[in-house]
């Protein structure tokens, strides 16, 4: 596997690969909690590439299997996406690109959030440390957990 950390923005290739990575990953995710409204579903190539955050993806050969994005501030680090291919699942690869960015993280407090019914992912973020601070219905009747890395505690 090889990290790199390519600006969608300025990669009109890369940026619908992203896309169509983001739209595949999501879809799981929709399928989980039984609601396909989840904003990066909704979510075009314009969209994707106006945000202007950190990205690491993970690629196998050509193959882009995995990325995960987030912004930084003094205090914290807030993690926007973690998608995986459906056909790599369950290899390690959200772990390795969420193992990067608390690497990358210094010391920060980290932020999260995922579907509430997205069980895979809240044992992920667990396994990683992350403690869930809370249940929010965002819009109604979609609920995420929201999550939170401390490293000092």
């Amino acid at each position: 596997m090889i990290f790199s950390s390519p600006d969608p923005a300025s990669d009109p290739y890369f940026a619908v690969a992203l896309l169509r990575l983001q739209k595949t990953s999501y879809a799981q995710e929709a399928e989980l909690v039984g609601d396909d409204r989840i904003p990066p579903l909704q979510e075009d190539e314009v969209e994707l590439t106006a945000w202007r955050g950190r990205w690491l993806t993970a690629w196998e050969g050509v193959d882009l299997v995995g990325a995960i994005a987030w912004w930084e501030a003094d205090d914290r680090v807030e993690i926007e996406k973690v998608m995986v291919s459906p056909t790599v699942m369950r290899r390690g690869i959200a772990s390795a690109l969420l193992g990067q960015v608390v690497d990358r993280a210094s010391g920060r407090e980290i932020l999260v959030a995922t579907g509430r019914a997205n069980t895979p992912a809240v044992a992920l973020y667990a396994k990683h440390g992350f403690r869930v601070e809370g249940d929010e219905e965002v819009p109604p009747g979609i609920w995420i957990t929201r999550l939170r890395y401390s490293p000092v505690e």
